[in-house]
């Protein structure tokens, strides 16, 4: 039995789209740990499988729908599949994203910006769509959004990113204000910069080096995955049930500068 001050999700269902690696794969092992039974999405699924093994170790249920949030009918399908299998929703982590090259606006390619935004922004709106319909059903519900710090300032080189993660802070926002009434409450996460593979990417594909980004970092380090997981159960869970609408900035301190 857990003590009564750690947060539980126990009972609850949760959904976690881009859950095969990175901060997706650590939110959902870290809802399962806290009680919940996991549904998680992702395009990999040899990546899925070791998620799923990951949640099981753990002692959570879970299952794997492979998916791509940037089609609609797949996003139906998953929030169906959530509630035929556990039947209901109770909090979504809208996680899945990708990354753009790193280059300047001009330099962009269409194809590459309506590919991100497909994604980033379409699919996340689509996500939240299904979500809610789901929860209105039941009048309750959580859903977090992983927005970025670069939903808050800007960066060169990557705006159609910053454009997008703007964009979620503008859909949780106005969300939070359509149906906090109706027992659903929206909020983001805004997650600095995380030892994930898209650092990885960033590092490899430009002259940035890793000791470039610490160096910006007030607390001297990145980010773990398993540090942006632990607010977003925070977030899902009864102990912040008189939140919604807000950013949650998990960034070291680099926007306190």
């Amino acid at each position: 039995m857990k003590p009564k001050d750690t947060i539980s999700l126990e009972s609850k269902v949760a959904l976690v789209t881009g859950g095969t690696s990175g901060i997706g794969r650590a939110t959902a092992i870290a809802l399962g740990a806290a009680g919940a039974k996991v549904v998680f999405s992702g395009r990999r699924e040899p990546e899925g499988k070791e998620t799923a093994a990951m949640i099981r170790d753990v002692g959570a249920e879970c299952l794997f729908v492979r998916s791509d949030v940037s089609r609609e009918k797949d996003v139906k399908a998953l929030v169906q599949k959530t509630i035929e299998t556990y039947g209901k929703l109770d909090c979504a982590f809208n996680n899945a994203g990708i990354d753009p090259p790193s280059i300047p606006l001009h330099e962009q390619s269409i194809e590459d910006f309506d590919k991100l935004m497909a994604i980033n922004l379409r699919g996340l709106f689509m996500c939240m769509k299904y979500e809610i319909l789901a929860m209105l059903d039941r009048g309750e519900g959580v859903i977090v959004n992983n927005s970025s710090m670069a939903g808050l300032i800007g960066f060169p080189g990557v705006s159609p990113y910053v454009a997008s993660k703007h964009a979620v802070m503008g859909l949780t926002r106005s969300a939070a204000l359509d149906y906090g009434k109706q027992g659903i409450r929206i909020n983001a996460i805004n997650p600095g910069i995380i030892a994930t593979q898209m650092i990885d990417r960033l590092t490899e594909t430009t002259e940035t080096t890793a000791d470039d980004l610490v160096s910006a970092i007030p607390m001297g380090r990145m980010g773990q995955a398993e540090e942006i997981a632990k607010p977003v159960v925070f977030l899902c869970s009864d102990a912040s049930g008189y939140i919604t609408g807000q950013p949650l900035v998990l960034d070291g301190g680099y926007t306190a500068q």
